[in-house]
């Protein structure tokens, strides 16, 4: 992996050599420029305004633009020796909790690779960094700029997630609804029944449909072939809410698996889902009086077979029988108190 930029994660007084290095790469399938006349290529080329000349890349610069028009030359050199520290090192200034940034701040993630010598450092980094539950905050250099990063543990890595700036942020209150929308609240319970029927989303089951297609495209105007164009979806329309998450609820739990019986329940209006409540305690009831005149028949019924006695004379044997052991018990007592 090429490094996009090298130098050295500062943690403390411990220091970690690294490179970072992108995280991901493009399936896009690439398509070049031609003249629909006779299919030559189209290139690219800069003239200088001046005298109109084509440009070789080493012939070009950079400057910056005053605001008089005056163009100031900055060399690669004269930027490659700014006195700036985060040229060459990330140097950590704090930790925080991931949660703590929001989402929309994330920008590109990078991976840090530990450069010679600097495997140790950078497994114990890591590895404090997931104990603690901390992601460390830091600025680096990078495509001629000083970037915000984030660095934190992934699996065996750490990577390094360039921010943008608080102040490169932008509200997104003005995307928010401007008139006042009211929600029933069955309305909403529908909403989340409809979240549930879906499942989670395994994000490795995701393709990209649309390379596929590309590549598909090619191979048919290779073998002169057509492919059938897509429909165009119907146009949108005010649909009622309501039927809309029945259906579609219904549809989610037939996808599943589950009977199509069973999808009203959960979005009924509340008189009815009451009245349905008040039913199954009024049945739960019946059922458990009947149920424990069951087990008190079958008590009865169990006691009477371990041999309970059923008639006077077999209770007047037993309780004489218990007299006369308490008796015999007493005599012992007594008799072991004399003695004592």
């Amino acid at each position: 992996m090429k490094p996009l930029w090298s130098g050295t994660v500062s943690f403390g007084l411990v220091s970690i050599p690294v490179r970072l290095g992108s995280t991901v790469s493009s399936h896009k399938i690439p398509f070049r420029q031609m003249h629909k006349a006779d299919q030559g290529p189209v290139r690219h080329r800069k003239k200088c305004e001046l005298d109109e000349q084509v440009l070789e890349p080493e012939e070009i610069g950079r400057a910056y633009e005053t605001p008089d028009g005056t163009l100031v030359e900055i060399t690669d050199d004269e930027l490659a020796a700014m006195p700036l520290p985060t040229a060459k090192t990330i140097e950590i200034s704090g930790f925080l909790d991931m949660a703590r940034v929001p989402a929309t701040q994330y920008n590109t993630p990078y991976v840090l690779q530990p450069s010679s010598g600097g495997d140790k450092p950078y497994v114990l980094m890591r590895q404090a960094l997931a104990r603690a539950g901390k992601a460390a905050v830091g600025k680096v250099a990078l495509h001629n700029k000083e970037q915000l990063v984030l660095i934190y543990a992934y699996e065996d890595v750490l990577i390094a997630h360039a921010l943008h700036w608080p102040d490169e942020m932008k509200s997104p209150a003005e995307a928010a609804p401007t008139r006042t929308v009211e929600l029933a609240e069955r309305e909403i319970e529908a909403a989340i029944a409809l979240i549930e029927a879906l499942g989670e989303a395994d994000l490795d089951a995701y393709e990209d449909r649309y390379t596929a297609a590309v590549a598909d495209l090619v191979h048919a105007k290779v073998e002169g072939a057509n492919l059938t164009p897509a429909k165009a979806p119907p146009p949108g329309k005010v649909v009622d809410l309501m039927q809309a998450l029945e259906e579609s609820l219904a549809q989610a739990r037939k996808n599943r698996g589950h009977n199509e019986d069973a999808t009203v329940h959960d979005i009924t209006p509340a008189k009815k889902t009451a009245k349905k409540a008040q039913a199954k305690k009024t049945a739960k009831k019946a059922a458990a009086k009947k149920t424990t005149a069951g087990h008190a028949s079958a008590s009865t019924a169990h006691t009477r077979t371990r041999g309970t006695p059923k008639t006077d004379e077999g209770k007047k044997s037993t309780a004489a029988a218990r007299k006369t052991a308490k008796k015999t018990v007493a005599k012992k007592t007594t008799a072991r108190k004399r003695s004592a």
